[in-house]
Order: C-alpha cells, then structure tokens, then sequence
C-alpha cells in the first residue's frame, strides 16, 4: 500500500478575481450610501451604472418579490441582500410550464 495523494485546497491562495469584485462593489455601494446625508441614506440601489445593492433588512415580502415572482417578466432580480442579482424561480417555472404545455 502506498502513502494517499495529498489534495491540495485554495485556502490560503490569494482571492479570486469575482471575489474581489464582489468586494469592491459592495465597498463602493456602501461609499455612496455614507456619502448621503443619513437622513437621505436608502441603502438601496444600483452601482456601477447597473449592478444592483440591497442593504436593508430582507422581508417575506422582497423575497417573495425577488425569488418567486412568475409573472415578473425577468430572470434575474436584484439580491434580497447584498450586492448583485438571484435567480427568479418562479419566472423560471412559469416559463417552462408553458412550454410544457405548447
């Protein structure tokens, strides 16, 4: 029996480029949220001309918003939290049941 391979793992390695990314936008949404005056502070929005950033408490309701909504007419839908977008599930389904049904 010989010795077992050793696998080797990222940890330690430095960061992916999407993670960085990632960081900067959120560094950047965060910016431009402390840049307005707290009583004009959303902590919603877009930044980056498109990518958009949802700081505020998630609700059942922007969930269901966001992640279930058939009759939305896109795909993807803003993050509940954070920065970027989800998968909206429900628009997915409704899309292939008409399929299904043609």
């Amino acid at each position: 029996m010989g010795t077992p391979k050793k696998t080797r793992t990222k940890r330690g390695g430095p960061p992916s480029l999407f993670k960085m990314v990632m960081f900067a936008l959120v560094v950047a949404a965060v910016t431009k949220e402390l840049q307005k005056d707290p009583e004009d502070r959303e902590w919603h929005g877009t930044v980056a001309g498109f990518v958009p950033y949802e700081f505020r408490v998630p609700t059942l309701q922007r969930i269901k918003e966001r992640v279930w909504d058939p009759a939305g007419e896109h795909f993807l839908s803003p993050h509940v939290f954070g920065v970027g977008w989800t998968v909206n599930v429900g628009r997915i389904v409704a899309v292939v049941r008409e399929k299904v049904t043609d």
